[in-house]
């Protein structure tokens, strides 16, 4: 049976740590490109954007064919589409990182017709073409009330041969999320498939077989020609999906050579092994200049033990010694740790964020340690009966899914908010902030407050999604750990007036104050912010426990009050909420301390304002 109109699909379903990057379904492209030829019509929906509910894009595209591509946490979502699909009259293929490693537990589902395994390019185009599914390598299927799993298909090895993505079929204008200025329009694109490395606890081994292979410098570049031109040639934040970006550092030289020769406005990141960064010290430094700015390493613990049980093949300084080349070369040094592993301790979590800090870390995400099935770690603990969650929604890094021998599940996940929240300090969210600007430049008040609600938002969104109705303590945690004195160390330093422009006539309007935001539970101060103003500057911020006694202005908000999804908070409107929830005012001097507050609030906002009507009226003639 051939298939003429194929539907592929995104499903809703993404948790965790992926939030951030996995935003467009870049694998789909390359389906429907290499498809492209053999049916009538391609359609590609992402339902993490989509507004509709799936039922009508059946409707509206007639499908014969329904393809979904999922990851563990897209589990039931997954077979929801499928459902609804076979209801519609329509056959149906799961492919990706998860029905690959689970075929037979998703084949039970009766509306679930086949699985792509691996690489799905050649696999799917041969389905639709109508070959017999008993002769198509890489596929699964049911025989009646008998599942069948054909042998592998041999990956594949020319990358080059495969089409570029079909970017033509995107519904929607994906924007860099994490961007203050919103200059940046986003795509993403693979220059390699695989890894060579042999981490347990990672899903390439089984994918690409522990084998990397590579596309050539000039196909790449070749691609991101493409890519600007989709774009109309507007600056562009592109992150590289591969697992192990370096895997071959000649290709990554004679890339930077022809990203040279072009001069592109891209700005990339990358995922990268800490120990290609140390042996190839001059490899970065070309890097960095060709706009390969962002890096993510696997740092996975301080914890020698970790290492060597997770066969990352690295050291501790090693660590330290790749954090410093890439800061040496201007770079955002980003960073991973695993939290939860077997023998891991409450004491030793809790210094991970110190140890982030300690070897010059500019961005960190600790992820609970999760056995994702198909990897070694799954089954060496599935082989000790210590799997406790069998909710593949779950397995999204920031639930706990075994028995550990020092914490329980509860307490592990806890211990993710409180790494995340001591790392992610307001000084850390300042410098994090400050790096997205040219050295030397400081940064508008609004583009500084943008960054910070942007940060805020992301992070509301990560645990809301997987705490529910832990989340409340997770934001106490969180609060808490939010008190350091490296905040008011940092400020004091640094010296904001020399990172964030501030108008002289707010600050006027301001004047000598200290002005204090305390976060609050149950009416019961958690954690205090005090910044103190002088008339031309700000002189210092500090986070402490509980509450000042001494401040000019004391504005409180409470922690069952606030709502920090994106839909909700603009750049300001986090400070006005808290200025609508304070407590009663203590006098006649704080009322007038509270108007010029306000006064230079309202002074900001209309400056804000007439700057994004600006900004409109200069896209609108860029678009012209």
């Amino acid at each position: 049976m051939t298939f003429k109109i194929v539907l592929l699909v995104k499903p809703t379903g993404k948790r965790g740590l992926g939030f951030a990057s996995d935003t467009i379904p870049l694998g789909l492209e390359y389906l429907a490109a290499s498809i492209a030829n053999s049916v009538e019509r391609i359609n590609i929906v992402n339902m993490e954007i989509e507004k509709a509910p799936f039922e009508s894009f059946i409707e509206s595209f007639e499908p014969d064919l329904v393809g979904v591509t999922m990851s563990a946490t897209d589990h039931n979502e997954g077979l929801r589409i499928a459902e609804i699909a076979k209801e519609n009259g329509c056959a149906t293929v799961l492919g990706g990182y998860h029905p690959t490693a689970i075929p037979d537990e998703l084949l039970k589902d009766e509306h679930v017709d086949f699985i792509v395994r691996g690489e799905g390019e050649y696999t799917l185009r041969e389905l639709v073409q109508g070959i017999d599914p008993r002769d198509i390598l890489g596929l699964s299927y049911r025989n009646g009330n008998k599942r069948i799993h054909n042998a592998d298909r041999p990956l594949i090895e020319d990358l080059d041969l495969l089409p570029f993505p079909a970017r033509h079929l995107r519904r929607y204008e994906y924007k860099d999320h994490m961007s203050i200025d919103g200059r940046r329009e986003r795509d993403v694109i693979a220059m390699s498939r695989g890894c060579w490395g042999k981490c347990s606890f990672c899903c390439e081994p089984a994918m690409n077989r522990g084998y990397q292979r590579f596309r050539s410098p000039e196909n790449i570049m070749r691609e991101l020609l493409e890519i600007s031109s989709f774009h109309r040639d507007r600056p562009l934040y592109i992150l590289a999906t591969d697992p192990n970006f370096m895997g071959s550092p000649q290709i990554i030289d004679q890339l930077c050579d022809l990203l040279s020769k072009h001069k592109l406005d891209i700005r990339f990141s990358v995922l990268v092994r800490v120990d290609s960064i140390v042996r190839n010290q001059e490899l970065v430094e070309k890097m960095c200049k060709s706009g390969i700015l962002n890096y993510e390493m696997g740092i996975e613990s301080f914890r020698v033990e970790d290492l060597k049980a997770t066969q990352k093949g690295i050291t501790l300084p090693m660590q330290e010694k790749a954090a410093r080349i890439l800061r040496e070369n201007g770079a955002w040094v980003g960073g991973t740790f695993v939290i939860g592993l077997p023998d891991q301790n409450e004491e030793e979590i809790m210094k991970f964020p110190q140890y982030a800090k300690r070897i010059g870390l500019s961005g960190v995400g600790f992820g609970v340690a999760t056995a994702f099935p198909s990897t070694r770690f799954y089954e060496d603990l599935d082989n000790e009966d210590l799997i406790v969650e069998r909710d593949w929604t779950k397995y999204d890094e920031m639930h706990s899914v075994f028995k550990t021998k020092n914490l329980s599940g509860e307490r592990l996940e806890e211990l993710a908010t409180y790494c995340h929240a001591k790392f992610w300090t307001l000084d850390t969210l300042i410098d994090h902030t400050r790096q997205n600007f040219e050295p030397g430049t400081r940064i508008p008040l609004e583009d500084f407050i943008k960054g910070i609600v942007n940060a805020l938002s992301f992070a509301w969104q990560t645990t809301s999604s997987s705490q529910g109705e832990n989340m409340l303590k997770h934001m106490r945690i969180a609060a808490e750990a939010g008190a350091d004195p490296c905040v008011e160390e940092y400020t004091r330093q640094t010296g904001l007036d020399k990172i964030i422009e501030f108008s002289p006539f707010m600050m006027k309007v301001m004047g000598s104050q200290k002005l204090q935001l305390t976060i609050c539970s149950e009416g019961v101060p958690v954690t205090s912010y005090v910044v103190k103003t002088t008339g031309e500057t700000i002189e210092y911020v500090k986070a402490i426990r509980g509450r000042q006694r001494d401040s000019t202005i004391s504005l409180d908000v409470n922690l069952e009050d606030m709502d920090l999804s994106r839909n909700s908070t603009s750049v300001l409107d986090f400070l006005k909420g808290c200025i609508r929830a304070t407590v009663s005012i203590r006098g006649i001097e704080e009322m007038w301390c509270r108007l010029r507050l306000l006064t230079a609030i309202g002074l900001e906002s209309t400056q804000l304002v007439v700057n994004q009507k600006i900004k409109a009226l200069e896209k609108i003639g860029e678009n012209r």
